[in-house]
Parts: C-alpha cells; sequence; structure tokens
C-alpha cells in the first residue's frame, strides 16, 4: 500500500456520542465483519473487554485496520469518559487525522472539549461528524453553531441532513448536490443519489454558499468563478477542502444516524477524501541523544533511518507484553534489534503484529506510517522512541495528567501478595495515570488514578484477568502541599561516632513557581564553596524531602529552589551526607514558607429539567461549588460550575434523588488550588495535627 493511501485515524467524543457503534459500522461496510456489533447488547468488536461489554463503554483504545476505495484505513476507537483520557492523549500523539464525533441531541459536551482541545495540542486535523440525526431533538442547525462557538469558528458543512429525529430521510451533499436516500431493508449497504428534494433546495444552497466562501481562499480559480458566479468544479472544491483541513484552517462537518446505518459511507468518504496520510504531515522532528538542542528530522519513508514511539503497552493473556508503535520512518522487520536512546537499551522484535481489536494477525515487516504491536520489547514504556542502532534519535515523549483520587488496596490472602503486586506494576506500565506507591506511617499500597470509575475498573481486573483477591479502601483526595512566599533556608547534617564522620552542609533560596511548574533547581555556588560533584545529591535530597510536605505529609509542588551558599569537609563529606543536608534544607524551609493545601478542583457540567434548578444549584452550593454559568438548552438548564474534588463523592446518586433521575453530570479535572483556611483546619484536626 502506497503510503498516500493510508489514513491513520481516531475516533474520539464525549461519552454516548455514538463512537463504538460508528465504528462498528465502518468494519461492517469495509467488509473486516460481516454482522454489525451492537454497544447495547455486549457484541461490540472494538469493545472486547468484560467491563466494557457489562458496563457499555469504552475503557481502552482498541485498534484494527480496514480497507476502504482503495486506502488503507488505521482506526483507533478511543473511549469517552473523562476518567480515561489518557487514552484519547495518547492516540491523538501518534495519529495523522481524527473524527470527532458529536450528538445531534446533545451537542458540544464537556468531553468533547477535552478531546478537541487535545487534538488541537497535536495539532491533527479532524473531520466532524453530527450522529443521531434520527433521534428526538436532533438539531444540525444548533449543534454546528455550537461548534463554532466553543471551536473558533472553522467548522463548516459538506453534507447535512434531510430531515431532523424521525423525520430524517438522508444526507444532502453539498459538493455534488445530489440527496442519498438509503435502502432501509439492506442495512444501509445499497443507496440511490437523487437530486435534492425542492423544498430543500434553498436550505442546501445557502450552506453550500457558506462551503464555497470557505475554501474559495485555497484555489485562485475556484475564487474568480465563485465571484463570477460560475459553476463551479466538484473535484476542485474537494482538492481545496482536503487543503484547508490538513491545515487546520477548516473542519468539514457531515451528518448521519450510525445506528440506522445512514450516513456511514460518506463518513468514509471524508476520510478518504479530506483527512492526511503520512505524507502531507510534516517530517517528525526529535533531538540527539547527547545534544537536547540538536533537532533531527526523519521523514515518512521506508528509505530514512527506522525510527518509531511505543505510545501503549498491553498485558495480553496469550502473547504476553504487546507494545503499540506508530512507525514514522525506515522498516522494523520481526526478529530485528532497536535501541531505546534514552536508556541504551537494545531490544529484539520478536514479532509484528497488526492488531485487529483483540485479535492479531502476524506480519513480517512493518513500514514508515503502520501502526502495528510488537512482541519482545521487556523494558520499553509507553513514550520511548525506538530507532536505528547506529542512527538514534528521541522522539518527543507524552505528558500525562497526574491522578487525583487514590484508595489503599491490600491482598486479602497471604498467597494473594507477591500476585498483587506483580499485577499492579504490570497495570501501571499500560497505565500511565495508574500510580502505586507505599504509605511510609501505614505501610499500605496506595494506588492512584483520574477518578472512582477508573480505579474500579483496574480493581475489576485485578480480579478477572490476573486472579488476584483485593481489599480496597474509601477513596480519598490527592492532595498537594506548596508555599507562598520566597525564604532562605539551611540544612546542616553532622555526624562523627569515631573514624569518619558525615559532614554536609547547604543554604537554599525556596520561592513560589510562577507558572505552575512542579519543581525547578538552580545552580548559584561560587568560588567552590561546595564541590561539584554533590551538587547533584543536594538536588536528589530537596526532590526527596519533595514527596512528603510539612502540613499533613502530603507531596509537594510549585518549589523553586536555589542552591546559594553551604560547606563542605574534605574528610567527612560524602554523596550522602549533602543528600541529607538537601532534603532536611527544604523541609526546613517550606515551615517558614507559610505552606497551605491545594486540593484538586473539577469542572462539573450539570443538566438538569428546569424545575429542578434550585435545589441542585442549592446542593453544589453547599458542596463549596462556584456557579459559572447557566444555559438554557431543549427544556432543560446546563450548570457549569468548578467544585473542590473532595465535596463530589457519591455526588451522582444525590444528583438522582434531588432530581428523580432526571437530571445527569458530567466531571473533569481543572486545576489544583488552595484549600480555604478554616477547611485545612479541619482536615488537621480529623488527622489529629
Amino acid at each position: 500500500m502506497s503510503l498516500e493511501k493510508v489514513r491513520n485515524i481516531g475516533i474520539m467524543a464525549h461519552i454516548d456520542a455514538g463512537k463504538t457503534t460508528t465504528t462498528e459500522r465502518i468494519l461492517f461496510y469495509t467488509g473486516e465483519t460481516h454482522r454489525m456489533g451492537e454497544v447495547h447488547d455486549g457484541s461490540a468488536t472494538m469493545d472486547w473487554m468484560e467491563q466494557e461489554k457489562e458496563r457499555g463503554i469504552t475503557i481502552t483504545s482498541a485498534a484494527t485496520t480496514c480497507y476502504w476505495q482503495d486506502h488503507m484505513i488505521n482506526i483507533l476507537d478511543t473511549p469517552g469518559h473523562v476518567d480515561f483520557t489518557v487514552e484519547v492523549e495518547r492516540s491523538l500523539r501518534v495519529l495523522d487525522g481524527a473524527i470527532a464525533l458529536f450528538c445531534a441531541v446533545g451537542g458540544v459536551e464537556p468531553q468533547s472539549e477535552t478531546v478537541w482541545r487535545q487534538a488541537d495540542k497535536y495539532r491533527v486535523p479532524r473531520v466532524a461528524y453530527i450522529n443521531k440525526m434520527d433521534r428526538t431533538g436532533a438539531n444540525f442547525d444548533e449543534t454546528i453553531s455550537s461548534m463554532n462557538k466553543r471551536f473558533g469558528g472553522n467548522c463548516v458543512a459538506v453534507n447535512i441532513p434531510a430531515g431532523q429525529g424521525e423525520m430524517f430521510s438522508g444526507i444532502i451533499d453539498l459538493l455534488t448536490m445530489k440527496f442519498r436516500v438509503f435502502h432501509e431493508d439492506s442495512a444501509g449497504i445499497t443507496f440511490d443519489d437523487l437530486d435534492v428534494p425542492n423544498d430543500m433546495l434553498e436550505t442546501a444552497n445557502q450552506y453550500r454558499e457558506k462551503l464555497l466562501e470557505a475554501v474559495a481562499d485555497y484555489d485562485d480559480q475556484l475564487l474568480e468563478q465563485f465571484l463570477q458566479d460560475r459553476p463551479l468544479d466538484s473535484d476542485k472544491v474537494m482538492a481545496a477542502v482536503r487543503r484547508a483541513t490538513i491545515a487546520l484552517d477548516m473542519v468539514p462537518v457531515i451528518c448521519g444516524s450510525s445506528f440506522k446505518n445512514k450516513g456511514i459511507q460518506k463518513l468514509l468518504d471524508s476520510v478518504v477524501d479530506f483527512l492526511p496520510s503520512p505524507l502531507d504531515k510534516p517530517p517528525i522532528e526529535g533531538h540527539d541523544v547527547d545534544n537536547s538542542k540538536k533537532t533531527i528530522t526523519r521523514r515518512p519513508s521506508n528509505d530514512e533511518p527506522t525510527s518509531a514511539l511505543a505510545f501503549k503497552i498491553v498485558t495480553d493473556p496469550y502473547v504476553g507484553r504487546l507494545t503499540y508503535m506508530r512507525v514514522y520512518s525506515g522498516q522494523i522487520k520481526a526478529g530485528s534489534y532497536l535501541l531505546n536512546p534514552i536508556s541504551g537499551i537494545k531490544e529484539r522484535i520478536a514479532r509484528i503484529l497488526r492488531m485487529h481489536s483483540n485479535k492479531r494477525e502476524d506480519i513480517s515487516m512493518a513500514n514508515a506510517g503502520d501502526i502495528v504491536a510488537a512482541i519482545g520489547l521487556r523494558k520499553t514504556t509507553t513514550g520511548d522512541t525506538l530507532c536505528d542502532v547506529k542512527h538514534p534519535i528521541v522522539l518527543e515523549r507524552m505528558s500525562f495528567p497526574e491522578p487525583v483520587v487514590s484508595v489503599s488496596i491490600e491482598p486479602k490472602t497471604q498467597a494473594d501478595q507477591d500476585k498483587l503486586t506483580e499485577a499492579l506494576v504490570k497495570l501501571s506500565e499500560e497505565d500511565p495515570t495508574f500510580q502505586i506507591r507505599q504509605d511510609e506511617d501505614t505501610a499500605q499500597t496506595i494506588i492512584s488514578g483520574m477518578g472512582e470509575l477508573h480505579l474500579g475498573v483496574l480493581v475489576d481486573r485485578l480480579k478477572r484477568e490476573f486472579n488476584v483477591g483485593a481489599s480496597v479502601g474509601r477513596p480519598s483526595v490527592a492532595y498537594k502541599e506548596t508555599i507562598i512566599r520566597e525564604v532562605e533556608c539551611e540544612g546542616r547534617f553532622v555526624r562523627q561516632s569515631g573514624g569518619r564522620g558525615q559532614y554536609g552542609h547547604v543554604v537554599l533560596r525556596l520561592r513560589p513557581t510562577t507558572d505552575n511548574t512542579h519543581f525547578i533547581f538552580e545552580n548559584k555556588i561560587i568560588r567552590g564553596v561546595i564541590p561539584k560533584e554533590y551538587i547533584t545529591y543536594v538536588e536528589k535530597g530537596v526532590r526527596d524531602a519533595m514527596d512528603n510536605g510539612v502540613l499533613a505529609g502530603y507531596p509537594i509542588t510549585g518549589i523553586h529552589a536555589e542552591l546559594i551558599d553551604g560547606s563542605y569537609h574534605e574528610v567527612d563529606s560524602s554523596e550522602m551526607a549533602f543528600r541529607v543536608a538537601g532534603s532536611m534544607a527544604l523541609h526546613n524551609g517550606v515551615r517558614k514558607a507559610e505552606p497551605l493545601l491545594l486540593e484538586p478542583i473539577m469542572d462539573v457540567e450539570v443538566v438538569t429539567p428546569e424545575v429542578y434548578t434550585g435545589a441542585v444549584v442549592s446542593d453544589l452550593n453547599s458542596r463549596r461549588g462556584k456557579i459559572n454559568g447557566m444555559v438554557p438548552k431543549q427544556e432543560a438548564i446546563v450548570i457549569a460550575v468548578t467544585v473542590p474534588l473532595s465535596e463530589m463523592f457519591g455526588y451522582a446518586n444525590t444528583l438522582r434523588n434531588i432530581s428523580q433521575g432526571r437530571a445527569v453530570s458530567t466531571m473533569q479535572f481543572s486545576k489544583y488550588d488552595a484549600v480555604p483556611e478554616e477547611v485545612t483546619k479541619k482536615m488537621l484536626h480529623k488527622i489529629g495535627i
């Protein structure tokens, strides 16, 4: 398959917008499956995990490959729930294009905005697909209008619905000005392309004019024809739409109803016609192993030295550790060796697999532009570069959000102890937002994740996949500590007990970071008052001390530390002594620098019938919520509010009771902010401080 005919795409959206149903239809119409799987009956090909079937949600991004119009399409179906946002983040990092799904009834929802921002971050061109046009309350005009309001005005329809809700009868293509009607008895496989009905002609012409205005700038001939009201060549218009999409100046909008089998062929056409191939993207940039300022580029060609990025690790019950990777340049052959330039380790690629959800197909070679899985990589982690041994390159790593919810976990029996540790390590390798630590005071194992659902699914996987019995404590919030003023502080570690002693002495200046950076360390030592070989150990000591704060033992963040003075002893000074002195200095300084607690603040959106608005707002206020806006939306009120995470445990049940089950809410992490003084006092009193 030549590279210009390859499409690496992801499907992203808010929960329940219809991503998995859409993917199932794509697999059916491209001939990859012979029956359509459904989310509601647990038969969806891409939702293969037991937890996905039971909950009816996507938890992990599943990869598959299909073919349409002589093009190969590699698809990653990503989760919509905010707890699994890491799956979207790492998928978008390696994709060339994306389909952004929207519900025609719900419009732009909170997670829709999150995934859109993630796609902007990685400069991923996308097409927007407004799904569920058959649903009561579907409104194409309002949805596209809210998309333009929220995303900056470059969403332009390339087809529109004929009718909405129960009256949705087909799709009008604004490029060809044809009306596509699907044959219900053929499951949407066959259809007729007819002339646009008279009653829809005016609306279609209005939308077509907006489309032509949007792309005329991309072709001088088109612009001239448009200004002179001459007929336009639909192929030229399509080429202009493609150029505008790849340049991120336009997002083509299409519509349909995946569940009713209407519009998927047009969606596939849009992927082929508008989204980029690997050749349409700029060459991938990395840097030299020894010099991070020296930029190296790799073109998407089999003739270039090999470079690939590992973006996902999976523990497979049959083949063991699977490493998903995107090949950016060169070729990878089964049995060959690749270098991990950061660790310096050479790893052997035992087998290369093309994935079809949880099924796999062995291939002998992966080419530039491919997304594949490899067996045999034992030391590679998420975000690692793999490259030609003779031509090393380091590609940019991915950044992941910090976990905000923690629970304690312990094995049910002694026999489960070793199995639990091993299973937790495997799960943390798979998921960078899942972290494990040991509480020094209680000796408990603490696991942290993005939310209650996230941790619940992981604990469920422990039991089912790893056969580990475990008891889980109540969820707790991942608080942090920081400082609010600048101080100078000292750490002196002196031990003398006959023979050689220990001596380390440092003076630090601490101040808060200005841009929410976690930690900055600067060496301001002059005239060698502390020898150069000890400076690194001072920094390590400071970092050690940041793991446990002075108020309640929570991790410290937002510290800018300058090493400004100190002293050493020619005989007694050691690396360990300066490490301890650095640790002591930080704790001494934080105590003087007015430490305060930080708590995770969540963006919450509640959609409630108007009659329950007062009760919902009153309850949110009692949870220290700050109302940011209330917008009417189709016989309901949308309330946007920021609330501390600590106040939101069990909120779904409370909301259900307040609204008799008619209100729904979504929640996602926003930022860390200071805990009010009176709340801090109560917290410290509760834990006996």
